[in-house]
């Protein structure tokens, strides 16, 4: 067990985007304000942000802002500003369902404590310098050779969703 003082600044880095995003993660699953929920989720995509560029990640980082921060969060919030009924809808039911929750937190929590006493972690032993290589030329690559097929047809599945829900929000009533 490490102590407050041999901690190094990576570590004080993933104890803080990890608290950033597990508290605003609750925050979104415990507020009855939609409004206050979508910029909870905000702080939520920027701390797993963070995580993946502490995981040596790049790409990843870089694509959960773009895509959840840049993309889904934006439109969530254009849509709950343009709907004036949601805004005051309360979106938690009064009967919380605490005894299920408590048994599936305890299971997940158990389980992700297992692995973690079995797994063989590999910290590269004392003095071992650890080289962090970005993982954005390696994607790309695969991206436009070995991968560029499934590439190309969820693209296709992509854009056909978009036309068919462009067909069905425009059809007439």
């Amino acid at each position: 067990m490490e102590t407050l003082s041999t901690l190094t600044t990576p570590d004080w880095l993933f104890y803080l985007f990890a608290v950033i995003t597990v508290a605003s993660a609750a925050f979104v699953a415990f507020t009855k304000n939609v409004v206050y929920a979508a910029f909870a989720l905000l702080f939520t995509f920027f701390g797993v942000a963070g995580l993946y560029v502490l995981l040596n990640s790049d790409f990843l980082a870089v694509t959960q802002i773009l895509v959840y921060v840049g993309g889904i969060l934006v439109l969530i919030l254009f849509g709950v500003m343009l709907t004036n009924r949601s805004i005051s809808v309360d979106i938690q039911s009064e009967t919380l369902k605490f005894a299920p929750a408590l048994i599936v937190t305890a299971a997940l929590l158990g389980t992700l404590a297992g692995f973690y006493t079995v797994t063989d972690w590999f910290f590269g032993g004392p003095g071992a310098e650890i080289t962090a290589t970005s993982t954005a030329p390696n994607i790309g690559n695969a991206l436009v050779t070995t991968h560029a097929l499934p590439f190309e047809v969820a693209s296709v599945v992509l854009l056909v969703a978009l036309v068919g829900a462009a067909m069905i929000a425009r059809r007439d009533k």
